[in-house]
């Protein structure tokens, strides 16, 4: 640098110390563009965690009549209502029905649908703690100086909550001096429809108590006996005879060790048929068909018949409808063609295994004991069990840990040569989905825990379908618990899982997890257990079908002349689906 260019030299220091004044603004500004987003996320996130959980305190009346004001005292119900709204027994009053909405008070009028049950506040995405309410219609009343009609009544249910498996005692008038084929106890049943519309009136639905879970104990004209079925909800429970029905009474489902949730309905419509053709024949001669209908269960619901070409003998004989067809001639085709429709559901489990225990009922008899099917008293069965359970004495762990060394330790494949039996399969440590679920089945009864196994179809993308397996375990005060050993272990049926129903981690699907506890909507059940059937006469000669879509023992019996025929039973298809 010389003395003749130093103002040049001066000038260019200028610029660039302009320069670098400029880039330190911008940083300085950026940096402060920064903290402001950080600091108004966190705002977001403090205002976010801010939102208490709305909580009724009391409501008034308590008992009331449809139509009236009831006043909801509590919090944090917000200042205005909002998207927020009431439930009442499952019904949301219109938008008109709100007089007032306040953050400690909300007055609405019941709707004149609405009968006894739990009225909860909806608040900001949160639901409030539930509260009864009663309608006056349906307390009963002094029976002094009423006239009754034939229809059953409820006076008194004791005792007014319950869980699952527990037994209670239902005091009244009419309910006939013993159960007939139309009489039975009704409990409130719901599902999680996903999108919950508060101006659509949806209509409550009631399940049954079960024969299949030892249900019903005791019928006479005055009292009953009953134990809670599953996929029960907190709601009305009714008397049904062949005179009506009672007023609903309300009942509380409380203390389970976990919830249970039916959502994602699917109806499907579906087509089988059986093809019989007669060869050598002389009359007299009969042969009945034993064709199993879907079962109803809380997960499978609202079987509808569409039509069929062929009345039957016996409408719903366990779970099966009994066909006798009479004099069949040689050479002429008979067949039975059936449609029908069934809502089925996917449920999730969720269970805490510490508040599991387990009491000998018998229900737990019945479905602990050894049978041809399920040889759960098998030696080599029982040894593994041992081994597998160590000193577990929890029935859902003890579970768990026979599920977990399934799918862990045996290689189920799609198919299995059916020569392999239960005990050969766990010593060569080879299943199919049929093995697996029977496998699974007997070892839970070995470990002392109740258990069926389930047979039906699996419906893929495609509306394709298979036979396929599965099973149920039961746990006191909590239900029937789903098990798909198969899927569990990444086996499907078409060789693909459709993974809408299970969480996405990170891109990976746990089949482990999921098919413990949960179970899809894509499958129809035609058994739940093992269906031992009585033949119809002591010389009829039976035909079993192994492998089959239900585990029953009989399904075609042949009386007299029929000497030789064929039959020949369509797989089941599916005609339409309907998503909800």
């Amino acid at each position: 640098m010389t003395a003749d260019n130093l103002p040049e030299v001066i000038t260019a220091f200028g610029h660039e110390k302009a320069q670098l004044k400029k880039i330190r603004q911008s940083l300085i500004f950026s940096d402060l563009q920064l903290v402001i987003t950080i600091i108004f996320l966190l705002s977001a996130v403090f205002v976010s965690c801010g939102l208490e959980v709305p909580a009724i305190s009391s409501i008034d009346p308590k008992i009331g009549m449809m139509g009236e004001v009831i006043s909801i005292t509590g919090s944090n119900f917000g200042v205005s209502r909002d998207d927020s709204y009431v439930t009442i027994a499952g019904i949301s009053p219109t938008n008109s029905s709100y007089q007032i909405w306040q953050d400690d008070l909300i007055m609405v009028r019941v709707p004149e649908l609405g009968e006894s049950g739990l009225v909860y506040v909806h608040a900001r995405g949160k639901k409030s703690n539930g509260v009864l309410f009663s309608n006056s219609a349906y307390v009963p009343k002094p029976a002094a100086g009423e006239v009754f009609g034939l229809e059953p009544r409820i006076i008194s249910v004791n005792p007014q909550s319950g869980t699952p498996g527990s037994l209670i005692t239902i005091t009244g008038n009419n309910f006939g001096v013993s159960r007939d084929v139309d009489a039975g106890v009704f409990f409130s049943w719901d599902y999680d429809s996903g999108s919950y519309n508060p101006y659509v009136i949806r209509e409550p639905e009631f399940i049954e108590v079960s024969e299949m879970e030892s249900g019903y104990e005791y019928w006479s004209a005055r009292e009953i006996k009953v134990r809670i079925p599953d996929g029960v909800v907190s709601g009305n429970i009714e008397v049904r005879t062949s005179h009506g029905k009672s007023r609903p009474f309300f009942f509380d489902i409380a203390g389970k060790p976990g919830t249970k949730t039916l959502k994602d309905k699917r109806i499907y419509t579906i087509n089988y048929s059986v093809d019989i053709r007669a060869l050598e024949v002389t009359r007299p001669n009969t042969l009945y068909l034993w064709i199993p209908k879907p079962v109803n269960s809380p997960s499978q619901r609202n079987t509808s018949l569409i039509s069929r070409t062929a009345e039957p003998l016996l409408e719903n004989h366990r779970g099966v409808s009994l066909y006798k067809l009479d004099n069949l001639t040689a050479g002429v085709n008979q067949s039975v063609n059936l449609s029908y429709s069934v809502e089925v559901y996917a449920v999730e489990s969720n269970i805490n295994p510490q508040s599991v225990r387990q009491e000998s009922t018998a229900l737990s008899a019945m479905y602990t004991q050894s049978t041809a099917l399920i040889p759960s008293g098998d030696q080599r069965i029982r040894t593994a069990v041992s081994s597998i359970t160590g000193r577990e004495q929890n029935p859902y762990n003890k579970t768990r840990a026979v599920y977990n060394w399934i799918i862990t330790n045996m290689q189920i494949t799609k198919t299995l040569p059916s020569s392999i039996d239960l005990a050969g399969a766990l010593e060569q440590k080879q299943a199919d989905p049929y093995t697996a679920a029977l496998l699974f089945t007997a070892m839970t009864r070995a470990a002392g825990v109740p258990c069926i196994p389930v047979a039906g179809i699996y419906i893929n993308k495609s509306g394709q379908t298979t036979r396929h397996y599965w099973a149920e375990f039961w746990i006191d005060r909590f239900g029937w618990i789903p098990v798909d050993p198969a899927m569990g272990a990444g086996t499907a049926p078409f060789g693909d899982i459709n993974d809408q129903f299970m969480p996405d981690d990170e891109g990976k699907r746990d089949y482990a997890n999921f098919y413990f506890g949960s179970i899809d909507n894509q499958r129809i059940a035609f058994s739940r257990g093992d269906l031992i059937l009585s033949q119809m006469e002591s010389r009829g000669r039976i035909v079993s079908h192994s492998l089959s879509y239900s585990l029953q023992n009989i399904w075609e019996e042949a009386v007299g002349g029929l000497e030789s025929y064929t039959s020949l039973w369509g797989d089941i298809t599916i005609s339409g689906v309907y998503m909800q």
